[in-house]
Parts: C-alpha cells; structure tokens; sequence
C-alpha cells in the first residue's frame, strides 16, 4: 500500500494486550545490563525477592510489535530509523500483570522527498485490572524512504539543550557482545538487531544494538545515580537518537543537574568518539 500520511493520522488507535510475569520483569532489566554487579543496587530489578520494574520496561509493555513493517502502513521499513523516545511515567510498573496500551499515530512532518519524514506516534498504558493510566510513550521514527508527501503542519518540537560545562556525574558501562539477542526476547524482533544480511541490506557493517536497549541502560544509570535505586520517582524521560551502538561497546553516560528535579544527560561511545543519546532530558521527584 502507497504511505499515505493522511490516512495513518486518521487511524482508530491501535489496541494490544499484554500479559507478563516476573521473569519477564527480570528478562528486560538483564537485557538491558542489569545485574552485571549485584553490590551496585540493581539486584532488585533482577532478583525475585523484593521485584521491582526498571520504570523504561515500559517502552516493551503492550508493544505492537515491529507494526512500521506491516503493509497496510505503506513504510519502507529497512530504512526506518528510531529517532526520538519520551516516556511520562504516572504510577510504579506492576512486577507482573496484564497492560492494555492504546496506540495512535500522532504527527507526520515531512521532510521533502530526498530527506524522508519524521513519524511520531503516542501509547498509553492502561493497567487491565484497575485502568489506571500506568505510562505514554512517544516515539519518533526517521522514515528514511517515505518523504515528500505531506503531513502535519508546523515544525517537530525542538530537543532538550545539554550543557556545554562539564557533567556532574559520568558513568562508564560496558555492554555485552550478545546484548542485542537478549534485549529482543522483550518483544523488539526487529531483524536489524540480529540478522547480518539485514544490517548490511541498511548499509550497517554489522546487527546494532536497539536504541532502546541503549535508553534502558541509560535509565539505569539515572534511576541509580539520581533516584537511590528508587525507579518510582522517575516522571519523564526522554532520549533523541544519534548514533548506534553496536553490542560490545563501551558506553559513557553523563548526567548535568538542572535544579530541583530535573537533569540533562547524554550516552557516549568514546571508542569512536560518538554520541548515542543527545538531548537526553529527566524528570524526577525530589
């Protein structure tokens, strides 16, 4: 089917179910580096006794899976890229549980036919047994190969500014050469993160680690370097894409303290002095 930024603004929103246990709580935090040292505080998001939910394993509940590849939406979706993620967080994740999320494509802002367009869309996470609004995700994607022809008016809002002074807090985590095929047992079967002959087909040398691997690791860091290891005060979070990061490297996270409550942040590769995450914003409670 022909992309059509019109019709997929006017789409119902999309409705999943999810049901998921504890291991599956314990499954996302290993996958996106939990664990690694049980003496620096993440045990409890890894160790039954005591369970709790890393806040971004909200980004994996109720996902509609890879739904940018399904022919209906009319995306060529070898050349999609994740560019942005913003998670609102309302109330603490349920260790286990059933979620319904609400999904709806929220803008398209094109970019012209040469440069693609950029595809936003908002889900909300309902939990099942009380409908309570748990969390909404926004995420926005660079349609690489669906520019030119037209969407919403106006311009995309403008990313968080980080410092330009040194950071108050630097953190140096190494990711594992096999992180990419644990993060997707989540739900993300995105071939790009596994399959050599698709990550060459989008001009990659090798399978990438998923970005948002790459933002869970960074909230890792955040929830225990700002929050004590208490994931239930962080409020919003959001990431903007710039680079990828292939399982095995070393990342840096850096954290700037904006005033009470807030922080910027970004995740570096310092082997080949680029940034994965820019703009990185974070809201807490004090």
């Amino acid at each position: 089917m022909q992309f059509d930024p019109a019709r997929l603004l006017s789409l119902a929103p999309r409705v999943t179910k999810h049901a998921y246990s504890k291991r599956s709580t314990m499954l996302y935090a290993l996958g996106v580096g939990a664990g690694q040292d049980p003496e620096a505080g993440d045990l409890r998001f890894v160790y039954e006794e005591g369970l709790e939910a890393l806040p971004s394993m909200a980004v994996v509940l109720g996902y509609p899976g890879f739904w940018q590849k399904e022919p209906e939406y009319g995306i060529d979706w070898k050349r999609v890229l994740h560019a942005e993620q913003s998670v609102r967080f309302y109330r603490p994740l349920p260790v286990e549980g059933e979620v319904r999320s609400e999904m709806t494509i929220e803008s398209i802002f094109d970019k012209g036919a040469e440069k693609g367009a950029l595809l936003s869309s908002l889900r909300k996470i309902f939990d099942a047994a009380n409908g309570d609004l748990l969390a909404s995700v926004t995420q926005t994607s660079f349609l690489r190969g669906n520019g030119g022809h037209g969407g919403s008016e106006g311009e995309p809002p403008r990313p968080h500014a980080v410092p330009e002074r040194a950071p108050d807090i630097s953190v140096t985590v190494q990711t594992r050469p096999e992180q990419a095929l644990i993060y997707r047992l989540s739900g993300d079967y995105n071939p790009l993160h596994a399959d050599p002959a698709v990550a060459r087909d989008a001009g990659l040398p090798r399978p990438i680690l998923h970005g948002l691997c790459t933002y869970g690791i960074g909230t890792r860091v955040i929830v225990a370097q700002l929050l004590g290891n208490d994931g239930g005060r962080l409020k919003r979070l959001d990431a903007r894409f710039t680079a990828p990061v292939f399982p095995g490297d070393e990342l840096v996270v850096s954290i700037w303290r904006e005033g009470d409550g807030r922080a910027a942040y970004k995740v570096e590769v310092p082997a080949r002095s680029v940034t994965a995450i820019n703009n990185g914003f974070v809201e807490f409670a004090s």
